[in-house]
């Protein structure tokens, strides 16, 4: 008999509130779900803001399976809580904000990717190095293992506050894997329980481009996709100025 084979889990991870998680999490599921796939949704974060998605979700759309991990149930254990439907492909995990150092290698153990979230600000730039640090000393995310990545989110091109981001992002020596536009599109996904893949509207073009780069480096990651590159996300577009040292030298010297 065949055995079963273990879904891709994807977490999508940063400790700092407002970057993005949610964002990723909903529109890969969603994403998954258009294609046919069998796709499973956690929701670690007790604010519970994907399952909130989920339910707004029509129900005409293509199913995803929804685990509230952020519940407490009664007589069942943890993993029983977490356990997603047989047969599940993908399992796209939402972490919340205030995810402990001490929490972080339990959550990506299993995954088979990873992706952090950063935003174009000093604030969001300095709180991810140290994320980024936090996984690669305590989590014992090896770059070697080519499974983790970023994504410059809500980026406005030709900015100072891009140009800054991507000059940290060259630093860390770890792929960027897409780098995602501020887009009103991201707002009537949260709105409508759909992602962005299962839209319409011309004007979304743009959009689902800027998303290719990430999801054929997932299709790699699971197999799915005749590998026609090296199995490793794109690197982050280049900059003119010199790489900024503040914010990641830290990082940047760990491996």
């Amino acid at each position: 008999m065949q055995q079963p084979v273990d879904p891709q889990r994807i977490v999508v991870l940063n400790t700092k509130g407002g970057s993005g998680k949610t964002t990723l999490a909903t529109n890969l599921a969603a994403y998954y779900a258009v294609s046919g796939r069998r796709v499973a949704l956690m929701d670690l974060d007790p604010q519970g803001s994907s399952m909130r998605w989920l339910r707004q979700r029509p129900p005409e759309a293509p199913p995803i399976h929804g685990i509230a991990g952020y519940e407490k149930r009664l007589n069942v254990t943890r993993s029983f809580a977490l356990r997603s439907p047989p047969g599940t492909e993908h399992v796209i995990v939402d972490t919340p904000a205030a995810l402990s150092v001490t929490q972080m290698p339990e959550t990506v153990r299993d995954a088979s990717a990873i992706i952090v979230p950063v935003l174009p600000s000093d604030i969001d730039i300095h709180a991810a190095s140290r994320c980024i640090a936090d996984l690669l000393l305590v989590a014992k995310v090896h770059r070697s293992e080519r499974r983790l990545v970023i994504v410059a989110n809500r980026a406005r091109r030709y900015t100072k506050a891009f140009q800054s981001l991507m000059r940290f992002l060259q630093s860390l020596r770890i792929p960027v894997a897409a780098v995602l536009r501020d887009s009103q599109a991201y707002i009537r996904s949260a709105e409508t329980g759909l992602g962005l893949h299962e839209m319409k509207g011309a004007l979304l073009q743009e959009d689902l481009d800027s998303w290719k780069p990430l999801v054929d480096w997932l299709e790699r990651r699971s197999g799915s996709l005749l590998p026609d590159a090296p199995d490793a996300a794109p690197e982050p577009p280049t900059v003119d100025a010199a790489a900024e040292p503040a914010a990641a030298s830290a990082v940047s010297r760990l491996y």
